[in-house]
This record gives structure tokens, C-alpha cells and sequence, in this order.
């Protein structure tokens, strides 16, 4: 699953656990800002809001914008958070992210990505008392396929 430049980050990773940013309120990317501490979803209630904004309560108290007008840029600058563009398939809200930094862990264990990450959730609300997200990551530089997260 890991290229061999994958591999090489990871072990190093997985040699000195306590090196994860977000051990240092890094913030931890837009994969592991709803891992931890108490976070939310908000959106204005108008029909045509233009953004979701995720918040999360710990850690750097970072925030993570979802653009629900906009396309990416065709030469985003990484950031933490990278650029998201969201939708609306029926209830289901698709959010699509590209340019993030390389400076955060996907994962606790250390999971290495590129600039050339690229992100889709899909979050859907089965029922009353579950949120779902379902994640496919693709990264050329680290991954030798995508992958899927449930």
C-alpha cells in the first residue's frame, strides 16, 4: 500500500512516535480534525451559504473551511487544512481537498502523505444518532493505490 518513499517516512515515524506536530497542537490535517477533542459542522442557514466551516474545540482550536461556491485553484499553497470544495448529493455532503501540506500525520501510527494528496469525504447521516464519513485518499508519491476509509 506504502511506496517505498512511504515506507521510508514511516518507519522513521514509527521509530520516535512523540514527533507527531499534533502531540505539539499542531494542527492535525483535515483527516484528524474531528479525531480527540469536541468539534462541529456549521453552516449558515441560508440556501445559498457558501461555506461550512468545521471547528474544532482542542488541540489549535483550528478551524477547516469548506468552500460550497468555489473550484480549486488551479496552484493551491499547502496549508495545513488544504483547499476544500464542497456538495450536496441528496442529504450526502462531498467534500473534496487538495493542496495540503506534508508537515502533519495522516494517523496516530505515523501515515505519510505528499502535497499531491488528494482528499473526498463523503459524510452522510444514516440515522438520527450517527454521523458517517467515508474517505478515499489518494497520493501517487506515498500510496501505490487509493485508499479507502470507512
Amino acid at each position: 500500500m506504502l511506496t517505498p518513499a512511504g515506507k521510508k517516512i514511516l518507519a522513521t515515524r514509527t521509530a520516535n512516535p512523540g514527533s507527531d506536530p499534533y502531540f505539539a497542537c499542531m494542527p492535525g490535517g483535515p483527516l484528524r480534525v474531528t479525531g480527540g477533542f469536541a468539534w462541529r459542522l456549521v453552516q449558515h442557514p441560508t440556501v445559498n451559504a457558501k461555506y461550512i466551516f468545521m471547528l474544532q474545540e482542542g488541540n489549535a482550536h483550528s478551524y477547516r473551511q469548506i468552500f460550497m461556491d468555489a473550484k480549486h485553484p488551479e496552484d493551491p499553497s499547502p496549508t495545513w487544512y488544504g483547499h476544500s470544495i464542497g456538495h450536496w448529493e441528496g442529504a450526502t455532503l462531498v467534500v473534496d481537498t487538495i493542496g495540503v501540506n506534508d508537515k502533519f500525520w495522516l494517523d496516530q501510527a505515523g501515515t505519510p502523505h505528499s502535497e499531491k494528496l488528494h482528499m473526498v469525504e463523503r459524510w452522510s447521516r444514516p440515522n438520527y444518532t450517527t454521523l458517517r464519513r467515508d474517505v478515499r485518499l489518494e497520493d501517487p508519491e506515498m500510496f501505490t493505490k487509493p485508499i479507502d476509509i470507512t
